[in-house]
């Protein structure tokens, strides 16, 4: 048999043509199909950082204060009040501490907080913040202390002199930052940044131990 018959031969078998075929499609399948668990997985690491990081909200409002000063910050003499009309006055005993600003904004990691604005003199427990991360923890175990930030700031809710609690409630937000995701797609060996999370709450008691 000559070779020009033998080349024809060939060209017109189909033997093989299905596992040609199929390796030939099967990278974009597997790439559809890491594609398509990486993002649910993706999805769910955004899922449990943001409940992690209502969880720490809750946590901190009810337990004790990071900057201890808040507690005992007296506003009695200061500016920060207004009468039933709204006009600033004199904070007197019982008077509504209406200003925003009466309480600067205390930014806190696990090593001290930064003030902006005035603030009382802020000491960290270090148990507080602990216990904090470690509920935050519960619902996603990869965080660190480095990855968590509590703010507290003026809320204009309050009263000077006030004998069962803070002067001034704060707003407290809790701020989740420099997490990364790992796709299997790219064999777990180039991270992701996800983006910052942030819950904020108005302080209740601050002085329990437990959150719901």
């Amino acid at each position: 048999m000559s070779g020009e018959r033998i080349f024809q031969r060939l060209m017109r078998d189909g033997r093989g043509a299905g596992a040609v075929e199929f390796a030939l499609v099967i990278p974009l399948l597997l790439i559809l199909l890491f594609g398509i668990i990486d993002a649910g997985r993706f999805l769910w690491e955004v899922n449990r950082a943001e409940k992690a990081t209502q969880m720490g909200a809750r946590y901190a409002i009810v337990t004790d204060v990071i900057p201890t000063g808040i507690v005992n910050a007296d506003f009695v003499g200061s500016n920060n009040c207004s009468d039933i009309n709204g006009n600033p006055i004199t904070c007197t005993p019982g008077d509504h501490v209406s200003n925003l600003d009466a309480l600067g904004t205390l930014t806190c990691t696990a090593a001290s907080c930064a003030c902006t604005g005035s603030c009382p003199t802020a000491t960290i427990p270090s148990t507080a913040f602990t216990n904090l991360v470690t509920r935050m923890q519960q619902m996603k175990p990869n965080i660190s202390a480095a990855n968590v930030r509590v703010l507290f700031r003026g809320s204009g809710i309050g009263f000077a002199g006030d004998p069962n609690g803070m002067q001034v409630v704060p707003l407290v937000t809790v701020e989740l930052t420099g997490l990364q995701f790992r796709p299997i797609l790219l064999f777990n060996s180039i991270a992701i940044n996800m983006p910052s999370f942030a819950t904020t709450l108005s302080a209740e008691s601050s002085l329990g131990t437990q959150s719901n």
